[in-house]
């Protein structure tokens, strides 16, 4: 009799950071392996079955779908390079989980902007935050917008 699978949508913070399948899927079983053990990490059977976009598709064996969802949030690196990965949505089809991956937009990078006569430094992020850095070193300024503030902008 096959056994059941459930796969684990998982969203890869910071956005722009493109990992190989392979290099995840050797995180997930580090990851795995060094919180519940290699019995654990046996009968869990964690494989990568897609990477690319910002997300990627990690399948388990049912019931052990909660276990394998902690062991990615102790991820910080992928290849060398520092991440986050944040479980979205688990399911028992790869079909139903391409439904919820949204398209990431790219922004740009940077830009400028002035405020009351004081020039800024825009850092955007998607689904984030935004960062504004007055230019020069003397003076830091906290300012905090409203939807108004926003709209008018």
């Amino acid at each position: 009799m096959r056994m059941k699978q459930r796969y684990i949508l998982v969203q890869i913070h910071p956005y722009g950071v493109a990992p190989d399948q392979r290099e995840v899927y050797f995180a997930v079983a580090e990851a795995v392996t060094s919180l519940w053990g290699d019995v654990a990490a046996g009968l869990a059977q964690p494989a990568v079955v897609f990477c690319g976009g910002g997300y990627a598709v990690v399948r388990c064996r049912r019931g052990t779908e909660k276990d394998i969802a902690t062991a990615l949030t102790t991820i910080t690196t992928v290849a060398d390079e520092r991440v986050a990965l944040r479980t979205v949505a688990t399911s028992g089809t790869i079909r139903a989980l391409r439904r919820r991956m949204r398209p990431i937009q790219p922004l740009p990078e940077a830009g400028e902007v002035t405020i009351e006569g004081h020039q800024f430094m825009v850092h955007r992020y998607p689904r984030q935050k935004v960062d504004l850095v007055e230019k020069g070193i003397m003076h830091q300024k906290s300012l905090f917008f409203t939807e108004t503030d926003l709209e008018e902008r």
